[in-house]
């Protein structure tokens, strides 16, 4: 059901030029993010009565929350995950909802509104957290209510390293996933987001953007970067990068951040579906995860 409904998105965001990146993440990349969040954890995740909670803050149709909760029956049948999640578009939504309701998840959990100005799980944390946030979209419609917990609350709420420009709003997604860590003493959190190359490059030194890199480096988040292949999305062709941040890392990655390009790792389309030509087999998935794990 949610991927019939993300294909019809897909095609209409297509024929009225929607902003690229706002609505589907590929499949390929979905299980790609979840086994490098997943990975270095089965240690963790093995065992009887584990119960782990996972939480994507743009839900979409659930695919994360899925994805996550197949990786880990897969590893340990045994094993529960609590799937959390928030979504702005209501029949993305309903469609994350009923799914969750089918699989016997606890559809409370699923929160419809806009995640930086109507946080509806402000008291939780979670112990994997993977998001996709739309790409280079604006934060006009929200920028009083974020700007006001930036001065207000500074580093006791979300955004308290500094706040990026308003026509991107990548950064703010992370800064929230950040915020919804638990703490070391609790076993610590590892994230996953899809993001564009506007984090990564955007604002000078003093910046928001800067400062909020900044923060994320100090604090040693931040664990690993892959730079993914071009024409992997549907609405756009821009190089995207997946960031790994964990704050918990074993003794050997402290001090540390892993780059890993696979931008040549890649398998041609037989047909082009809008703007993905491009795959991620599941042997070239398989690949990144290993050099990721060694």
């Amino acid at each position: 059901m949610g991927l019939v409904f993300e294909e019809l998105i897909r095609r209409f965001a297509e024929s009225s030029n929607e902003t690229a990146g706002e609505h589907f993440t590929p499949r390929d990349i979905v299980e790609l993010a979840t086994s490098l969040v997943f990975t270095n954890d089965d240690d963790a995740l093995s065992g009887k009565g584990v119960i782990k909670s996972i939480y994507d803050p743009t839900a979409g149709t659930g695919g994360f929350l899925t994805a996550g909760t197949e990786y880990l029956l897969e590893h340990n049948p045994q094993a529960r995950l609590r799937s959390f999640g928030q979504e702005l578009n209501k029949e993305s939504y309903a469609i994350c909802k009923a799914d969750m309701l089918i699989k016997g998840e606890d559809v409370s959990n699923i929160k419809c509104g806009n995640t930086l100005n109507d946080d509806q799980l402000a008291s939780e944390r979670f112990d994997y957290m993977l998001s996709n946030p739309p790409f280079g979209v604006e934060w006009k419609k929200v920028q009083k209510d974020v700007t006001d917990e930036h001065k207000v609350k500074g580093h006791a709420g979300r955004f308290g390293p500094g706040l990026p420009r308003v026509s991107d709003g990548s950064l703010l997604f992370l800064m929230h996933l950040i915020s919804k860590m638990k703490p070391q003493q609790q076993g610590g959190s590892r994230i996953g987001i899809i993001l564009n190359g506007s984090p990564l490059f955007t604002g000078g030194a003093g910046s928001g953007e800067s400062e909020i890199r900044r923060h994320i480096l100090e604090n040693d988040l931040l664990e690993a970067i892959v730079a993914l292949p071009t024409d992997m999305f549907y609405n756009t062709g821009i190089a995207t990068y997946i960031w790994v941040l964990n704050n918990h890392k074993p003794q050997s990655r402290l001090g540390q951040v892993q780059l890993i390009n696979a931008t040549e790792l890649h398998s041609s389309m037989r047909k082009s579906l809008g703007s993905k030509r491009k795959w991620l087999n599941p042997e070239q998935t398989d690949a990144i995860v290993r050099q990721y794990g060694a």
